[in-house]
């Protein structure tokens, strides 16, 4: 009952008793006998007047009530007869756009004073909004100037002294009300809105304030704020600031409480044309004078006011929105108002001032906006409520556990998934404590963690170890807020996934990413001076079990091979798979005397007992290399160099076993080859190049050709020269064979063209090409280019290609093929025989040459299998109209057994080695560098054949 009497009926009864006495009580400030005068008036347009003339020309013009100055500054001039009245009388001059008077007696033209804004003297005094004239007894007729500033109307009033002083109370009290009720409304929304941090409320009381101020320049109250008068010297300027100030407060509000509505209207344009204005417009407001000022206010605001009223309407029809209601009946007061002002001002239409002016559309117009905030608040306040509902909601069915802990650890707060994940039962806010759930030292790692950064973030496992945690938290009013996951399933997960990316499915033993860490852990040790080795482990013809038994029964075997090296390894020592069927063991502090005896265990423990699968038995057995690995040796190159040892262990060295200690040659040669590599990666990797020659002899016409292969070579910094194999291997290594391959061509065929007339024996020049470049498509065309500069002497070149390679991409080698012998230029297959050779790809590689494997010339004569070999290839290659070349022969022997078969050249030490392009140019013929005294006997019954005789003509057949 109390809360209803008062919510409810003590703010009844205060407004019924305020209407009652508004309606029917006595007005104890209703003022009465004021006398609007008659006078005439003349304006001073040009120089100053004296009183005398400004009088006889006042008196010339016809009696008028009021006189509208229309913006003019120029001083008026008006004479008055005051009406005869019993007592004390008071002449009031209200215009508030006045800025000073001056009073004289027209019968004697003697001075009664003169008031401004800032003082008064004599009988003239500024009072209320204009001036008073206090005078007894008064003059039977008054002259008087006046200044003016803005639109101002003149007229003058005479009052019964003691109405007048009531009146003057009466206008103290109004604007007293005015400022004080405003002022309290402003600093209760000021309050408001720094206790509820909403500077739009802010904005709104500041805007209150402007509003004040200009409804009561309005009612000529504004030369006073808080009771005090405002400098006269400030009034002017002040005005301007004020009306600017509070158009741009207004702009502000209005963008601040319909942002939205007029993003979506698409009203965004001008909008931001009426920001840019109110810059301009505050800086006119401090420089321009005040008659100036007030057109251009006038054009602007009733565009911008127009501009945001249609938006307003808009927002109101389309979304039916409260808030731009009552902000659009404001506005249109404001609107109004300030319409009734200008046609006031302009038209000299005073009566409609009577209806509506700044005093009521300031009053009006606050309490709708205040009605717009209101609402405003309103609609955040349910939006709040809504949203706190929502949350509230979403902290109840939240998936993860939300919780808040005092300073002590006790829980204060716990969502339903928290109290399911940790088995709380019955939680009792500040007795449920989180160290029934984890441990002690959880607990106190969080709390530092809390007070040491913002947020903070940390892994926990439960009492039991059952359960793993991600906890994050954060300090927020001396309370804990944090959040729980469980992340069992995920850390079982991961670790399900770090043990998949470490380590071989199959065998379970690390792959070569978790052994490439292994190492590198390892390897962190050597520094140190703790020894390591390093093991490659290779399985001997294991693809058999595979390609007969099937894979199954290979997986199988390869899982006790991983079983049987585990069993010999110390703690430390770790096995990775790098290949179907390879295996790196790494041995950390392990000295190589030890690490030999554990892999020469590993190569009996391997091959000594069959593998049993099912019903099958397999007998394996391995290769291991081993090295010491030395400090700074990366991964790649110890197991490249182990993987050495290990191939040199399968050709029978070592029983199995091969061991690489420090300082053994395979390193110098490794670092060697790394050395290459690095020098061929550069920019520079042809400068240290050259070229070397080895002629290649006719067996038909020894002495009429001179013939040759061009062979790469590398001069070192020391003077060694490197042959062309390593260079090759280092090139294709380092992806830049291609380039190495373009010099030796471009040079080639260069030194060809500069000596010409040196070669005129010259058939061919051979020149190998390797298969990297051959599928480098941009150094096909780079072959033709130089082709096509040195097409005059391309015809003697022969580009030789290895069988494999050439097999390896049939189609892309029959093209290359076809298009160099568009340049003239020759094609023989290196190394034929030595490949997987199918005869009856040569039909489809139209080759000019074969140029047989050395393997099959050397020693051929103690081989009868290779002499039957190369009269097959020789008897093939006549077939199919191709030359051959007998390569490496190194005695008069073979290149006689050679002759005989029919091999038409023949290329080796016998013949000649390889020498400088300049000692080449020395000779005739390939014939003139033999040294060889059979190889020149032999030469001699060439040049001088005997006569065919019976036994040899059936040899032939």
């Amino acid at each position: 009952m109390l809360k209803f009497f008062g919510y409810y009926l003590i703010p009844i009864g205060i407004g019924i008793v305020s209407l009652v006495a508004l309606l029917f009580w006595h007005d104890a400030y209703r003022t009465s006998g004021d006398v609007p005068l008659s006078m005439h008036v003349t304006v001073q347009e040009e120089g100053a007047l004296t009183p005398a003339a400004a009088l006889a020309r006042a008196q010339a013009r016809p009696l008028t009530n009021t006189h509208e100055t229309h913006l003019s500054e120029a001083p008026v001039w008006f004479a008055f007869e005051p009406m005869p009245r019993a007592g004390a009388q008071v002449i009031e001059f209200p215009s508030r756009h006045s800025l000073d008077v001056a009073c004289w007696d027209a019968a004697t033209l003697s001075p009664l004073g003169a008031a401004t804004r800032g003082s008064g003297s004599g009988a003239l005094e500024g009072t209320k909004a204009g001036f008073a004239l206090r005078l007894a007894p008064m003059p039977r007729q008054l002259l008087c100037r006046a200044g003016f500033s803005g639109p101002a109307r003149l007229s003058v009033l005479q009052w019964p002294a003691e109405q007048f002083d009531l009146s003057v109370e009466q206008y103290h009290r109004k604007s007293g009300l005015l400022d004080g009720g405003m002022i309290v409304l402003a600093l209760f929304v000021l309050i408001t809105a720094l206790i509820n941090r909403q500077p739009l409320y802010v904005l709104f009381a500041g805007w209150l304030i402007l509003n004040l101020r200009v409804g009561a320049l309005s009612a000529g109250w504004d030369i006073q704020w808080l009771g005090q008068t405002v400098p006269y010297e400030w009034l002017l300027r002040s005005r301007s600031i004020t009306i600017t100030l509070y158009g741009i407060a207004t702009l502000t509000l209005y963008q601040a409480l319909l942002r939205e509505h007029l993003a979506e209207m698409r009203y965004v344009l001008p909008m931001r044309i009426m920001q840019w204005l109110c810059m301009p417009m505050l800086l006119a407001a401090f420089f321009l004078p005040y008659h100036l000022y007030l057109p251009l206010m006038w054009v602007i605001v009733v565009c911008c006011f127009a501009v945001m009223t249609v938006g307003l309407f808009k927002i109101i029809v389309e979304s039916r929105n409260r808030v731009a209601s009552w902000f659009a009946a404001s506005f249109a007061l404001t609107f109004l108002a300030s319409m009734a002002e200008v046609a006031a001002a302009a038209l000299g239409m005073r009566e409609l001032l009577g209806v509506i002016n700044s005093v009521t559309a300031a009053l009006a117009s606050s309490l709708l906006a205040a009605l717009a905030v209101a609402e405003q608040m309103r609609s955040e306040t349910e939006k709040r409520q809504e949203a706190q509902e929502e949350l509230e909601h979403a902290y109840q069915a939240m998936p993860v556990g939300l919780f808040t802990l005092d300073m002590y650890g006790h829980f204060l707060s716990v969502n339903p998934a928290l109290q399911k994940m940790l088995g709380i039962a019955t939680f009792v806010p500040g007795r449920t404590a989180w160290r029934q759930f984890f441990t002690e030292s959880s607990w106190t790692d969080l709390h530092e963690q809390v007070h040491a950064k913002a947020e903070a973030e940390m892994e926990l496992t439960s009492r039991d170890g059952s359960q793993r945690f991600l906890v994050s938290a954060t300090l927020a009013r001396s309370r804990i807020e944090g959040v729980l996951q469980d992340t069992t399933e995920k850390y079982k997960a991961t670790e399900q996934l770090r043990f998949m990316a470490n380590n071989d499915p199959l065998t379970k033993v690390y792959n070569r990413r978790g052994i490439e860490k292994e190492f590198s852990s390892a390897a962190a040790s050597l520094a140190s001076g703790r020894p390591m080795a390093l093991a490659y482990v290779d399985l001997d013809r294991f693809k058999l079990i595979n390609d007969l038994f099937g894979h199954a029964a290979g997986d199988e075997v390869l899982k006790q091979v991983c079983e049987r090296m585990g069993t010999m390894l110390a703690g430390g020592q770790q096995i990775g798979r790098v290949g179907g069927d390879e295996f790196v063991i790494v041995m950390p502090e392990t000295a190589i005397p030890l690490a030999s005896i554990i892999a020469r265990g590993i190569v009996d423990r391997l091959g000594n007992t069959p593998y049993r699968v099912g019903d099958k038995a397999f007998h394996v057995r391995g290769s291991v290399g081993l090295i010491e690995v030395v400090p700074g040796m990366a991964m790649k190159d110890a197991v490249s160099t182990a993987d050495r040892a290990c191939r040199e262990a399968k050709t029978g060295s070592g029983e199995g076993l091969v061991v690489y200690e420090r300082g053994a040659d395979a390193f110098r040669q490794r670092a060697a080859e790394l050395d290459l590599v690095e020098r061929l990666s550069g920019p520079n990797a042809t400068d240290n190049l050259l070229l070397e020659m080895q002629p290649i002899m006719s067996l038909k016409a020894p002495r009429e050709s001179l013939n040759f292969e061009v062979l790469l070579r590398m001069r070192e910094p020391d003077g060694r020269v490197v042959p062309a194999g390593p260079v090759i291997a280092a090139a294709e290594k380092s992806g830049r064979a291609s380039v190495i391959d373009r010099w030796v061509l471009s040079t080639t065929l260069a030194w060809i063209a500069e000596h010409t007339d040196d070669l005129c024996n010259t058939r061919f020049v051979c020149m190998n090409l390797s298969g990297a470049s051959l599928n480098d498509e941009r150094f096909v065309q780079d072959t033709f280019e130089i082709l096509g500069r040195y097409v005059h002497v391309a015809s003697r070149l022969c580009l030789e290609i290895t069988e494999s390679v050439a097999l390896h991409d049939l189609d892309n080698t029959r093209r290359f093929i076809d298009q160099v012998r568009n340049f003239g230029v020759k094609v023989a297959l290196d190394d034929f025989g030595a490949g997987y050779t199918s005869f009856s790809y040569l039909k489809e590689l139209p080759a000019d040459v074969l140029k047989i494997d050395g393997n099959f010339i050397v020693n051929i004569n103690a081989h009868p299998a290779n002499v039957a070999i190369v009269e097959a290839i020789v008897s093939l290659a006549v077939n199919l109209g191709m030359k051959t070349i007998g390569e490496w022969a190194e005695d008069a022997a073979t290149v006689q057994t050679l002759r005989e078969i029919g091999v038409d050249y023949v290329q080796g030490y016998a013949v000649a080695r390889s020498m400088p392009p300049e000692r080449l140019l020395e000779g005739h013929s390939s014939a003139s560098f033999i040294k060889d005294e059979e190889l020149l006997e032999l030469l001699r019954e060439i040049d001088n054949p005997p006569p065919p005789h019976l036994v040899s003509v059936s040899r032939l057949h």
